[in-house]
């Protein structure tokens, strides 16, 4: 089943995230028609990659005119309609950056999975029910209704000074009339009740003076209002879940609602200045003793002006962190001399500020790191926000191009720190700019999250591990020596995070069965495990139990050897993996023979090993686990033909497959035929060889299993075979029966 079909079957509450990040960028009509297309192609490595890119996005392209042709055929109008819209997207916003798209899928996709291992989870995680949180959603929906009420609020004032300058207009007019006569006539009856009028006219008109300064006072106080207090939670909150989605976690929305409030209400907070603005012209023509315009107006203009500034700089927001293009899922993380991207945004989008803000990038601008290495930004750190880069039209601008740079220090520290001291170093790129608009000069900063600098690839698990640390146990955006003390974490919060590495790295998370394996390795034998406080040392820098290396080194070796070596198998949910050596035996011991199940190794950093369980004659049930294979051999031989091909050669010299069935009860073909290389009679001819007299070879995994053996067993792994040698081994091997059994479950 593909991965799109087993989305579309998800719960109306799944489905709704799916919604959330399926837009013009890359329209869900393309994801839905396209999808076993999409799925087999490597968008990841293209979105690194700028001539596979332009490929796929070419092949792309031709399979939207492909759809395109037979719609036209079915005539359906609606959907013709809207695949030649893509078309037309695709290639006039893509054409000139096709490594764009290449991200923009990518994401799409490890959503899609992140999503579907949350659907499995039996419970949902703290922090991503935190981040789901019903008084959050009805407060988002508060802030929306109370900008809206103070946008039409806004335009009715506006008709209040509009009345309020007719009726001047009015008075104005007839004072000036009854002025310009002679000084008999105004002592006529006429003329004195005309004055009465006029009297009348102006308390009328002072009554609306300050009933509009009263209108204009409380919609500056609604804005205050709702500046200070909803609207700030809303966007603290937001840079709350872009920290957690830095880490795996779910993918931030709201930033376009966020950008919709804020606009609106700097248009009201202008259109309230240029009413104060009328009021002073209407005070320039007429004034007079208790007039409440020059009294009022000052405190409301220096009100509103104070009201934009704070709107201002709280709208300039760093929309995607800095990020490696090499390495997408491990965002605040950056190597020397590696170009990285990162995108900000004016939450206040007018048209009068499209290519008029410069933004300059620097980096640790005034602060004080913890340590002597100082950096500088190479490449272009200067660059104009604009509208016609962003699909919806944001104000925002992108650098792809900045470079950090590590400068020579006369202390010469460079290079003699450990490498946990380089990759708990925190470290701060910040941006500046300056909007001028109708009068007002604002001047606006704001930072990234903590990067890391790193030097050499290899120092990477530990800065990320450093990332994940950080975002985890803070919502404070510029925490710089936070590892001078780092605090420590509810276990069960880190546990959700680890399953959100899998998830979003692989394409699969964790069961709670797999958790409860990990936290037994961080904590040992404890029962209940909810509110255990976790140190950092413990997380990454403690070697665990009898071993040398750290529980979080010992995790990106796993993390890296399914990436490269079994992600189907995992993706399948066949790999158990996270299960202790007692528990497997438990889980094995009443299980028919042959049956087999495959665990990571405890004691192997990137190491998978299988165990099966077998029965001697007199009825003992006896296990039989294989030394682990690591990359090294997995690189020669892919994984499921290892289980296929797999021997062992008894006492007696009689090889055999002794895997029949993955656990509990599926037939292993029926588990990994698909996976498999080829088929297992399909062995080479000498004739089809290599040619010039050899005979060509095949690799088998053998191992020799003695009677009196306990320890594991280390296989003579890819033993070069002949194919006649090969046949001989087979003919002693029974074919493995393909039953039907249900489908292996990983929360078993």
């Amino acid at each position: 089943m593909s991965q799109w079909s087993q989305v579309q079957q998800l719960e109306i509450k799944f489905l709704e995230q799916v919604d959330q990040f399926y837009d013009d960028n890359f329209p869900m009509e393309i994801r839905h028609l396209l999808a076993q297309w999409i799925e087999s192609q490597d968008w990841e490595a293209a979105a690194n990659n700028e001539a596979m890119a332009m490929i796929l996005l070419q092949n792309l392209i031709i399979q939207v005119d492909d759809q395109l042709d037979r719609v036209s055929q079915e005539k359906n109008l609606l959907l013709i309609h809207n695949l030649k819209r893509v078309r037309k997207l695709l290639q006039g916003k893509y054409h000139g950056n096709p490594m764009h798209i290449a991200v923009i899928i990518s994401n799409c996709l490890r959503e899609e999975r992140r999503i579907l291992a949350a659907a499995s989870m039996p419970v949902q995680g703290p922090l991503e029910k935190s981040l789901q949180n019903s008084v959050v959603s009805e407060r988002q929906r508060n802030v929306e209704h109370k900008v809206s009420a103070i946008k039409n609020s806004a335009q009715m004032t506006d008709q209040d000074v509009k009345y309020l300058e007719d009726l001047q207009e009015e008075f104005d007019f007839r004072y000036k009339t009854i002025q310009s006569l002679e000084q008999n006539d105004k002592n006529s009856t006429l003329i004195k009740q005309e004055m009465l009028a006029l009297q009348a006219m102006l308390n009328s008109l002072d009554y609306k003076r300050k009933e509009v300064l009263s209108k204009i006072g409380r919609v500056i106080h609604e804005i205050d209002m709702l500046m200070s207090n909803m609207l700030t939670e809303e966007l603290l909150d937001w840079k709350r879940r872009q920290q957690i989605a830095c880490i795996g976690g779910p993918l931030h929305g709201g930033l376009d609602q966020l950008q919709n409030c804020f606009t609106l209400l700097a248009e009201s907070l202008f259109q309230v200045r240029r009413q104060l603005e009328k009021l002073d012209e209407l005070l320039t023509r007429l004034t007079y003793d208790g007039d409440p315009i020059p009294v009022q107006r000052p405190q409301l203009l220096e009100k509103v002006n104070f009201l934009l500034y704070n709107l201002f700089r709280n709208s300039f927001v760093v929309e995607r962190q800095p990020c490696m293009p090499t390495h997408p899922q491990r965002p605040m993380v950056l190597k020397t001399l590696i170009q990285f991207t990162v995108k900000l945004r004016l939450l206040i989008k007018l048209p009068e500020l499209n290519y008029q803000i410069r933004v300059k990038a620097t980096i640790d601008k005034n602060v004080s790191t913890v340590s002597n290495r100082r950096f500088v930004l190479c490449g272009t750190h200067v660059k104009a926000m604009n509208m016609d880069e962003s699909a919806n039209g944001s104000l925002s601008v992108e650098f792809r191009h900045l470079q950090p740079k590590e400068m020579k220090t006369s202390a010469g520290s460079k290079g003699n720190e450990g490498p946990h001291m380089v990759t708990e170093e925190l470290h701060s790129i910040s941006f500046e700019t300056q909007v001028c608009l109708y009068g007002l000069t604002i001047n606006l900063e704001t930072s990234s999250l903590p990067v890391v600098m790193i030097s050499n690839v290899s120092q990477l698990p530990n800065a990320w591990a450093s990332i994940i640390w950080y975002n985890l146990s803070t919502n404070d955006p510029q925490n710089l020596s936070f590892f001078n003390n780092p605090p420590a974490a509810t276990l069960s919060q880190l546990l959700e995070v680890l399953s959100w590495q899998f998830s979003s790295y692989v394409g699969r998370g964790l069961n709670s069965e797999q958790l409860s394996m990990l936290a037994e390795k961080l904590m040992g034998q404890q029962v209940g495990y909810n509110d255990y406080q976790l140190s950092w040392a413990k997380f990454c820098k403690e070697h665990l139990p009898g071993k040398s290396f750290t529980f979080w080194v010992w995790l990106e070796a796993i993390l890296d050897l399914i990436k490269k070596h079994i992600l189907p198998l995992w993706i399948d949910g066949y790999v158990m993996g996270f299960v202790s050596k007692e528990k497997e035996r438990i889980l094995l011991k009443d299980k028919t023979p042959g049956t087999f199940l495959l665990r990571f190794s405890e004691s192997n950093l990137g190491g998978i090993t299988f165990t099966w369980v077998d029965q001697l004659e007199n009825g003992d049930v006896t296990f039989h686990s294989v030394e682990p294979y690591n990359k090294g051999r997995l690189a020669a031989l892919p994984f499921a033909d290892i289980l296929r091909d797999y021997k062992v050669i008894m006492a007696d010299n009689v090889p055999e497959n002794p895997l029949k069935y993955l656990y509990p009860d599926i037939p292993k073909d029926k588990a990994f035929g698909k996976h498999y290389s080829c088929q297992p009679n399909e062995v080479s001819k000498p004739s089809d060889g290599g040619g010039k007299g050899y005979v060509p070879s095949v690799f088998i995994p053998v191992s020799k299993i003695l009677n009196d053996s306990t320890e594991p067993h280390s296989p003579s792994d890819l033993l070069p075979m002949s194919p006649s040698v090969y046949a001989v081994l087979r003919e002693h091997l029974s074919p493995t029966a393909i039953e039907t059994a249900s489908p292996y479950s990983s929360d078993v």
